[in-house]
């Protein structure tokens, strides 16, 4: 039989059944390599002064990022930071090697600054003795060309066309040595923000948007962190199970203890006591150590290690006066929370209705994220309590007294006047 004569399959679709058309294999993009040589650890004066003379004798603005172990550690320290500029090469520094990193930021002198999500990094940057005077956020960026996705990633493959692993970023940076996959994975963190930097410049400059970047990033040159949290045990995962004040004063007490041993053993405080183990100690309080030593979530060396911290916190919150009790709904400054409005504030709710209304439009217009033309916190305020004169002035003065930038205030206060107006 030749091969002519062999059955070929039958490939006519049968009546009544869809066949499928199979996916295209979409390319995957090359990944991004190292372009020199895997530079040492910078561990020791005589290096930090080479790598200092370096950067200083480099050219442009500075590439730079930082390594936590957040995952790990009760501390947001740096544990590396990564420095890369034109003429100098990139630079791996250990900053626990050293009291601070002034040296380093002298031989910045001034030059601006490429960070990536810089409000990650510049309180711990700081810790060290690094300021920015400039800066670039590529990420705060993207957001404000309203790009998909804006993270490192994403960018470098958007713009750059190449792909860049991300599978070390939640990697415990505490340890010591470094392997050599991490620091190649650290040092890729700042190989092209130079050229990705350039890129999202100039597609600000065509979309109109470089001033505003220009206030976004001026901004965040005096940014302080998140604000601190009044009642920051609350957050614990599920605390709903804990019903009533009596529940809830043991989570505080535990929470509390949980977060006295973290901070003493920089550990993040899950590894210390996870969430749900301090929830079942709140709802079902043992009498004694030994009822507590017997409960399942006891069994585990971590936190059995603590046990007579944990027993001592029950005992205190068992004896609190009620009126030292917690209240069952958390006590805050602005206005309560959206969901209460219709039925017991409806003017309010009609006002916080229209402004959304305002925002998502100008929003739509303009190709911005909402929450970058203007923060919902601040329309929430606004709606909530009006000046008592509503006027494209006394909005444009509210606004900008809670931290609106000028584009933003230019943009929104006059339709958003018009929405809190409106009945």
């Amino acid at each position: 039989m030749t091969p002519a004569d062999q059955a070929v399959p039958d490939e006519t679709p049968i009546e009544g059944i869809e066949t499928q058309t199979p996916e295209p294999v979409v390319p995957q993009a090359p990944r991004l390599e190292l372009r020199d040589p895997l530079p040492p650890v910078v561990d020791t004066p005589e290096l930090l002064r080479d790598t200092c003379e370096r950067i200083a004798a480099g050219t442009g603005p500075i590439a730079l990022d930082a390594e936590r172990a957040s995952g790990y550690r009760y501390s947001q320290r740096a544990y590396l930071v990564q420095v890369r500029r034109e003429g100098s090469g990139t630079h791996l520094i250990d900053p626990i090697a050293f009291d601070s990193l002034v040296p380093l930021d002298t031989a910045f002198d001034g030059n601006e600054w490429i960070l990536h999500a810089a409000n990650q990094d510049l309180m711990c940057l700081a810790e060290v003795g690094l300021y920015p005077e400039s800066l670039f956020d590529t990420e705060l960026a993207g957001r404000l060309l309203n790009l998909p996705r804006v993270g490192l990633a994403a960018l470098v493959e958007h713009y750059l066309g190449l792909s860049l692993a991300k599978e070390f970023s939640a990697a415990d940076w505490s340890t010591r040595p470094l392997p050599e996959p991490w620091l190649v994975y650290a040092a890729l963190d700042v190989e092209v923000l130079v050229e990705l930097r350039d890129l999202i410049d100039a597609d600000l400059q065509k979309a109109g948007k470089r001033e505003w970047a220009a206030e976004e990033f001026e901004a965040l040159l005096s940014f302080q962190g998140p604000p601190e949290r009044k009642e920051p045990w609350r957050r614990t995962s599920g605390i709903h199970k804990a019903r009533g004040r009596r529940a809830l004063g043991l989570v505080r007490e535990i929470w509390e203890a949980r977060d006295t041993i973290a901070e003493a053993r920089d550990t993040t405080s899950g590894r210390i006591l996870p969430d749900a183990s301090i929830l079942e100690i709140a709802v079902n309080p043992p009498q004694d150590i030994n009822a507590l030593k017997s409960m399942r979530i006891m069994r585990n060396r971590g936190p059995r290690r603590f046990v007579s911290e944990w027993f001592d916190a029950v005992e205190r919150g068992l004896a609190l006066d009620e009126t030292a009790l917690p209240t069952t709904n958390q006590r805050t400054d602005g206005p309560p929370p959206p969901r209460a409005w219709a039925d017991k504030f409806p003017e309010a709710a009609d006002r916080l209705a229209r402004s959304r209304e305002v925002v998502v439009a100008l929003a739509e217009q303009h190709d911005l994220p909402t929450e970058n033309l203007i923060s919902p916190q601040l329309v929430r305020n606004l709606a909530w309590e009006p000046p008592a004169e509503i006027s494209v002035e006394s909005v444009s003065e509210a606004l900008a007294a809670q931290g609106a930038r000028a584009w933003q205030v230019g943009l929104i206060a006059p339709p958003l006047t018009s929405a809190l107006r409106s009945e």
